[in-house]
């Protein structure tokens, strides 16, 4: 096992590898052209690694990649189009509770992404504990983008909804605020917005998407996205790619393949050799979020230095 002190560093290369992915399907899934790759006169940098379109692995310099970083804000599908979700997708996110330590990078990408203040969280990491006499383990916690959705019953308006890839959405420009769906959520993964977000002018001046969530509405529901503006730029959510130890999986069902940016393996197959599970299963509403047992942990469980630490206990 590496050294802590060495992880930053090797999730900054995933980072850099990451800017190219396209979520195409089985061992491509954070796969890219060589058309991705343009020359300069840079000094040389770090050394990454990237997929041919012929499905060759190579080496190149990190300075000579085309950089296209997810700017949040900048998605301009239509309406309708965010309505209907990214055809041929079915995502799904599985989360290894064997690696999380509560590092938290997850919790502030994020809220970076969304611009979010640094009490609303829409990505809890919570200290779970099954008895007193067994151990207490990390947990991250998003919204589970359920196949059966109780918000999405309940919404009299339709300004919660389900898209043909899975994930659920929410359109505060229809949402009145009347919170029948954090009532009927049974995860408690939505929040109200009672006061007037703080964002920056251009953000707050742009056409309002679903996909992206932006600008925030004071009056309205908010929650997990699973960032669908970059899943259709093919490019990974901020929480998976921002985690030093690997903890989030992210793909298409369909493709019975996810990654974390370091590797990428079968659905179907990970599931089964570290018995996967969803929280809550016999409620019936079929989350598209798993987990895999807190078991031979990478790292002991340390208790919070502050409750500020952690938005919340269960």
């Amino acid at each position: 096992m590496k050294e802590e002190k060495n992880l930053p560093q090797k999730n900054s290369g995933r980072r850099n590898f990451l800017k190219l992915g396209l979520l195409a399907g089985g061992a491509t899934i954070a796969g890219v052209g060589l058309n991705a790759i343009a020359g300069n006169n840079k000094p040389e940098g770090e050394k990454v690694k990237v997929l041919t379109t012929d499905g060759k692995l190579v080496e190149v310099d990190s300075n000579s990649i085309v950089d296209v970083h997810h700017s949040c804000g900048m998605n301009s599908v239509s309406n309708e189009e965010a309505r209907k979700g990214i055809p041929g997708k079915k995502f799904v996110m599985v989360l290894d509770l064997s690696r999380c330590k509560n590092a938290r990078k997850c919790v502030s990408a994020c809220q970076k992404m969304h611009y979010l203040p640094e009490d609303k969280y829409w990505l809890k990491v919570i200290r779970m504990q099954e008895s007193e006499k067994t151990a207490p383990y990390w947990m991250p916690k998003p919204c589970f983008h359920c196949d059966h959705p109780p918000c999405v019953k309940v919404c009299p308006v339709d300004a919660t909804f389900k898209r043909e890839d899975g994930i659920v959405l929410i359109d505060n420009e229809r949402c009145v605020g009347c919170r029948f769906c954090m009532a009927a959520c049974p995860y408690s993964a939505r929040s109200f917005n009672w006061d007037e977000p703080e964002m920056p002018i251009d953000i707050a001046k742009r056409e309002y998407s679903p996909e992206t969530s932006l600008p925030r509405k004071k009056g309205t529901v908010e929650k997990c996205d699973f960032c669908p503006d970059m899943l259709r730029d093919g490019q990974l959510p901020d929480c998976v790619t921002a985690c030093p130890n690997g903890v989030f999986y992210f793909g298409n069902i369909y493709e019975d393949a996810v990654t974390n940016g370091d590797e990428t393996v079968k659905f179907s197959t990970l599931l089964k050799d570290k018995a996967g599970y969803r929280y809550l299963e016999d409620l019936g509403t079929q989350p598209s979020v798993y987990y895999l047992p807190p078991a031979s942990r990478l790292f002991p469980f340390e208790e919070l230095k502050s409750e500020t630490e952690s938005e919340s206990k269960e």
